[in-house]
């Protein structure tokens, strides 16, 4: 099966949708499919373009010295020999051809050929990118012979996806991820209506839409989005660990033996991370907050005595998450929220909100405590329980792992290869 995935976000960024479209490529390519991600430039990865096109640069220069000097001497050119041959599909770090590939700057690591779409970065909240008009998302889709059209949180780039896949007749699925609408709440005050209404028209020109969690589902189906399926999110069991536990980083966080209690992801209006500050004034409590984002200089006044440790990822991130006494989601708007099923593979107890993702991870009263959303008080009053047992604590962490045993990123990879080949099925033409 050959899939375009059409993300708004990649790595490196780090956040929700670029960690799921990187999941999700990853498992294309284990079972044998052919994927190619179209994403926005990151800063990184314009960086590395920029420092690749040099090299490139530099090195075609070299060579073709090299040839000039081969051939006078040789009186016989051959084409074949040329620097400047490039397979089909290939392009240099400029965007020329219109097609980069894996295996350059900073898509060195990815698991399949990734596209890059020149972007800005979003006023105000610069880790976001927002990518320009270009015709490079319906040439990917043509030149990679697409199948089907995956679209990641489909918003700017996504929209453009699903014109150019409904244009060329290719198939779309449409993973919703992001709460448009409450970030519309959060940050202008208005303009909910006015999010559902785009939210609504690119749904509902895909074939099917994956909601990843049943409050968005439901969400969804009530704005008159048509076609909705749930698909959950997997995680990474092997890397979030409860064995990762490290005593030295504790008492590196806490050097009076505190109860550690942290956050983890974006410090941003819409994850009301302030909602911590009750947490920090406990006795015998430290609360430790991992990321970055615009609000990180309000929260430092906001929390006193929190450790920020800015963004981690991979194993440091994952040493971390073990190295919790519980772990605390403050944001009332997640579609999912990747960073509690993360805390609870690392056998973390969890406290987060009654709100949108949450209500299918956590189990209240088993694998941790829900709390009535922006409730500063009852975030504190969640802290103080746990903290104040510490058998209560290992009960709703061991049941955390074992609750998420089973939520590998191959089963729910595996669950969407099926959503994909129901909607393949589904266009195909009925003989007469």
């Amino acid at each position: 099966m050959r899939v375009v995935i059409v993300t708004e976000s990649f790595p490196p960024d780090v956040n929700g949708v670029a960690h799921c479209a990187l999941q999700t490529a990853r498992h294309l390519v284990d079972r044998g499919h052919a994927p190619l991600v179209v994403a926005p430039t990151s800063p990184k990865s314009a960086a590395s373009a920029k420092s690749a096109a040099s090299a490139k640069s530099a090195a075609s220069a070299k060579s073709a010295a090299s040839a000039k000097s081969a051939a006078s001497a040789k009186s016989v050119p051959s084409p074949t020999d040329s620097p400047f041959s490039v397979p089909h599909g290939w392009q240099d770090a400029h965007g020329r051809g219109g097609e980069p590939v894996a295996g350059t700057g900073a898509d060195a690591s990815a698991p399949c050929p990734v596209v890059r779409v020149p972007s800005l970065p979003l006023p105000g909240y610069p880790q976001v990118r927002v990518a320009l008009p270009s015709r490079r998302v319906a040439a990917a889709i043509t030149e990679h012979r697409a199948d089907i059209v995956h679209l990641a949180s489909p918003f700017v780039l996504g929209v453009r996806g699903m014109a150019a896949a409904a244009r060329l007749g290719v198939p779309a699925v449409a993973v919703y991820q992001t709460d448009l609408a409450g970030y519309a709440r959060t940050y202008m005050g208005a303009g909910e209506a006015t999010a559902w209404r785009r939210i609504r028209s690119v749904h509902a020109a895909a074939d099917r839409t994956l909601a990843p969690s049943s409050a968005a589902l439901a969400d969804l189906e009530a704005h008159g989005v048509p076609r909705v399926r749930l698909w959950p999110r997997g995680v990474d069991t092997v890397r979030f660990r409860p064995g990762h536990r490290d005593e030295r980083l504790r008492r590196q966080l806490a050097p009076d033996g505190e109860l550690i209690v942290g956050y983890v992801g974006r410090l941003a209006p819409e994850k009301h991370v302030e909602l911590l500050a009750g947490a920090c004034g406990l006795d015998g409590v430290r609360v430790v907050v991992v990321g970055d984002g615009p609000s990180e200089t309000t929260l430092r006044g906001a929390l006193p005595g929190a450790v920020f440790l800015g963004r981690r990822t991979g194993d440091e991130l994952a040493r971390i998450f073990a190295s919790l006494d519980v772990f605390v989601h403050t944001g009332p708007f997640e579609t999912f929220c990747q960073t509690v099923q993360e805390a609870m593979a690392s056998g973390v107890p969890v406290v987060a909100p009654a709100a949108g993702g949450p209500l299918d991870l956590v189990a209240h009263g088993r694998t941790g405590l829900l709390v009535p959303p922006r409730d500063a008080g009852a975030v504190r009053d969640a802290v103080a329980a746990l903290a104040a047992d510490a058998g209560l604590r290992r009960a709703y962490g061991s049941a955390a792992r074992d609750m998420v045993e089973g939520r590998t990123w191959a089963a729910v990879g595996d669950q969407l290869i099926g959503h994909y080949t129901d909607v393949l099925f589904a266009r195909k033409p009925v003989a007469a």
